[in-house]
Parts: structure tokens; C-alpha cells; sequence
């Protein structure tokens, strides 16, 4: 079961309105750029953030009292921050 909704959960935040942010590709995938710490909400551990190559989106790690999980890294007012696709 649990799968299956991440499997639900990374179609719905891919299919939502991204921010979009350019000019990161040639960037150390380790180190998150400026502008893209800029642009997210302060709630959020940008210390693990991290680009995936599979949807072009930034994910940090959210570890809440059960289980640490991947959540898409996201502006204040919601949207999920993604580079231009190439």
C-alpha cells in the first residue's frame, strides 16, 4: 500500500503548475542553487534537498515522527520547483 500512493503522490506533483527555475543544469547536483533555496518555503529542509533526474524536480528528505520521507521541495505558495525541461 504504501507504494502505491508514492506512486500517486509523484503523479499528482508532477501534474501541479512548477516553478520553474533555469540555468541549473550544469550545477553540482549535491549543492542547491541560490535561487532555488531563494524560492522555498522555510519549512522545508533544503540541507537535503536534492534534483532528480526523473522528473527534473528538487525532493528533500522530511523526517517526521514515524518515518522519513521524500517530499517535493516547494515555494510558499505551493508549487513544486523544477528545472526547465531540456
Amino acid at each position: 500500500m504504501g507504494r502505491k500512493f508514492i506512486n500517486i503522490f509523484l503523479v499528482s506533483a508532477s501534474l501541479s503548475g512548477c516553478t520553474v527555475v533555469s540555468g541549473t543544469g550544469d550545477a553540482d547536483p549535491e549543492i542547491i542553487p541560490e535561487q532555488v533555496a531563494a524560492l522555498a518555503a522555510n519549512y522545508q529542509d533544503i540541507s537535503t534537498a536534492r534534483l532528480l533526474p526523473r522528473d527534473g524536480c528538487y525532493w528533500y528528505l522530511h523526517e517526521g515522527p514515524v518515518e522519513t520521507t521524500l517530499l517535493p521541495l516547494r515555494t510558499i505558495d505551493g508549487r513544486p520547483i523544477c528545472t526547465a525541461p531540456g
